[in-house]
Order: structure tokens, then C-alpha cells, then sequence
């Protein structure tokens, strides 16, 4: 069956060499690809893995042009990307209007990377500007190997926004919260949250890597690696060790995105 990977990440040709070596030095990892679109296209192909939607993160209010020119450039029949809008960006509504109207279908948000808390009143506008417009809103979420472990992004802040805006369509990534799974399996199943598997089921045990993705509804979850920071292919075989059942698997690797970004 074809696989969306809903969680990949990639930077243009001449940044990507730098891009990646800072975020090896913040983060202590190190990555399994060198960050530019042709060496994620390779990994697909070794992966087969159909499309990937690649998430940029504006880490200053002035890189909203920048991305968006190069995800116009990047956008392929099989690489698909979501904006990014700083949260300081005075003229952030507006940069959502210009995601909506170019066609992009969504953003991406990191707590850490962009200095803020989840449910802080300062995201108020632009959830409430990607409510509005239908966009999806792909969070980073738990904590991050880069900074303190102070919960900016945790499964308690996500039901603040999904309170206040009860129509924004909102993705959970690292199976909720990036090691915090104990909180997310005790506040988020129920919920209308969706979620990703991105790198994430390298760090569980098997049985409760399984048992936190079954406590979640099928239509909800989605398949993604954090390349290149993971392996697509082992990424990929980790979750088909899980032994979900069809009716999952087909939800997780193809279906919940191809319906959630209209592919």
C-alpha cells in the first residue's frame, strides 16, 4: 500500500549543511540525512514511501517569505509542505491569510524553537486565524532533546487550546507529547486531538508504544518519522512490528493524511 510519511523535515540546498549542524549541537543528535529534499526523495524511495509532508519552523519573525518561497519551489507530487508563521511576527494573521489563499494546508509550530508557551494568549489570534480558514496546526509537542524539560508544549496545555478553539484542527506530534506518554495516556484519548508517531517509537517499549496508540481512534493518527532526524525505513518497520491490524495500519500510513491535507 502507498505510505505518507506525515513528519519529515528538509531545508534548502545552500542552508541545509549549516541547518543541520546547529541542531546537531543544540540537541546532541545527529542526523541520518544531510537535510537537503534529494536525500529525503532517496530515503523514500529505499522506505517505499510515497510522499512526505516536510513541517519548516520559522525560528524568527522575518523567515516567513524565505520559507515560503522555497516551499513553492519544494512542492513536488511527492513532497508536500506546511508553512511556518513566528509567533512575534507582527503581521502573523496576515501570513495565515497568504498560507490559506496559496494553498498551502497548514503550519508548523515549536514551543521551544520559537519561545513560547502552547496555550499562551499570544497564539490566541493565530489559532483563531487557522480555525477560521480551515488550516491544519502541526504543533511540536512533550519536550525536546535541545532544551530544559520546563512544559511549554504538555498534554495538559493542548486541552487549554483545544478548549478555546473547538474547530482548529490540531496535531499532537511525538505520540502526544515527546516523553511524556504518561500524561498523554492519562488526558488525551477521548479527545478530537490528532496524533503522529514521529520519533517516538524508538524511545518506548513495544507494549506501550502498542497499547498508547490503541487508546486513540484509528481516523486520528498519522505516520511520521522526524526525518532526518530518524530513519524513515526503520521508523516505518517499527510501526508494522507493532502488529496494529489492517483497519489501523491503512488509517496510520495512508489514509488519515491523504484525507487531513487533501492529497
Amino acid at each position: 500500500m502507498p505510505v505518507i510519511d506525515a513528519h519529515t523535515h528538509a531545508f534548502p540546498d545552500e542552508l541545509a549543511r549549516r541547518a543541520i549542524s546547529r541542531i546537531e549541537g543544540l540537541a546532541g543528535v545527529h542526523s541520518v540525512l544531510d537535510g537537503t529534499v534529494s536525500s529525503l526523495l532517496r530515503s523514500m524511495d529505499a522506505a517505499g514511501i510515497e510522499r512526505s509532508i516536510v513541517l519548516s519552523i520559522a525560528t524568527k519573525p522575518s523567515q516567513f517569505d524565505s520559507i515560503l518561497a522555497w516551499s513553492r519551489t519544494a512542492e513536488s507530487s511527492r513532497i508536500h509542505c506546511l508553512l511556518s508563521v513566528h509567533p512575534a511576527d507582527p503581521h502573523a494573521a496576515e501570513r495565515i491569510r497568504v498560507c490559506a489563499e496559496e494553498g498551502f494546508k497548514g503550519l508548523k509550530f515549536h514551543p521551544y524553537y520559537q519561545d513560547f508557551d502552547l496555550d499562551d494568549p499570544v497564539m490566541d489570534p493565530l489559532y483563531g486565524a487557522m480555525e477560521e480558514r480551515g488550516l491544519v496546526c502541526v504543533s511540536h509537542t512533550g519536550f525536546d532533546h535541545a532544551f530544559p524539560f520546563l512544559r511549554r508544549a504538555d498534554p495538559v496545555r493542548i486541552l487549554h487550546v483545544l478548549k478555546r478553539f473547538p474547530r482548529l484542527t490540531f496535531v499532537a506530534t511525538h505520540l502526544g507529547a515527546w516523553r511524556d506518554w504518561d500524561q498523554v495516556a492519562q488526558h488525551l484519548p477521548g479527545t478530537r486531538l490528532w496524533i503522529d508517531t514521529a520519533y517516538s517509537l524508538e524511545f518506548l517499549p513495544r507494549e506501550e508504544a502498542r497499547g498508547l496508540i490503541l487508546s486513540f481512534p484509528p481516523e486520528r493518527l498519522l505516520f511520521g518519522s522526524d526525518s532526518p532526524w530518524a530513519c524513515q525505513e526503520r521508523s516505518l518497520g517499527l510501526l508494522r512490528d507493532l502488529a496494529l491490524g489492517t483497519r489501523y495500519e491503512n488509517a496510520l500510513l495512508e489514509e488519515n493524511a491523504r484525507t487531513l491535507f487533501g492529497l
